[in-house]
């Protein structure tokens, strides 16, 4: 995919776009995040960029989109107080604030992560200790694509992964519910390409 036909297909109205990735960020690939983040804020005027606003690559990517237009930065989050002085999205969604009962799509999906499964099952029926809590960052991971009752669902995945070792920990994890769904994504190997033509 090219930057052109990105912009021409997703650049409209209810157009919600991941900015998403690991936590460790090759030193040289720190200012490319943030000039993504930037561009396509730049470049686009309807896409909502939507981020978990966990360290590394989903910060980077939204200081580069909030440079710009603050605005269209939606933060879905796995608890209320989840690095609440970092967070610079406009529009922020808590797991608090969302009944995972009343979401069964949501806890399915989830819980495709084997791993997972009983925690989930424990902090579905109310457990908050410190394991079910790891939880909560799954969950926030699926309503992040497939959206809930309140938070329409994405439309596009722009991830920097490890090509080490892709598709792995939670931003594996959203990868794999985007392919789950058929929401189109692509990680670094395409957008850097994207960087050159600017």
């Amino acid at each position: 995919m090219t930057l052109n036909s990105f912009i021409k297909e997703f650049d409209n109205e209810k157009s919600f776009v991941l900015l998403e990735g690991k936590r460790n960020i090759l030193e040289a690939d720190k200012k490319k995040l943030f000039a993504l983040g930037k561009m396509i804020a730049m470049k686009t005027k309807k896409i909502i960029f939507r981020s978990g606003n966990a360290e590394g690559a989903d910060e980077i990517f939204c200081d580069g989109v909030s440079s710009v237009d603050k605005e269209r930065l939606q933060i879905i989050t796995p608890y209320s107080s989840h690095r609440k002085k970092s967070s610079v999205g406009y529009e922020t969604f808590s797991l608090d604030e969302i009944n995972v009962m009343n979401e069964p799509e949501v806890v399915y999906q989830s819980k495709q992560n084997k791993k997972m499964e009983k925690l989930i099952d424990n902090y579905v029926s109310g457990g908050r200790d410190r394991f079910s809590i790891k939880a909560a960052y799954i969950l926030r991971d699926t309503v992040k694509v497939i959206g809930t009752e309140n938070i329409l669902p994405a439309s596009f995945g722009i991830f920097y992964d490890d090509l080490k070792n892709p598709m792995t920990g939670g931003t594996g994890h959203t990868m794999n519910v985007c392919i789950q769904n058929k929401i189109p994504f692509i990680n670094q190997t395409v957008w850097f390409n994207w960087l050159k033509k600017i």
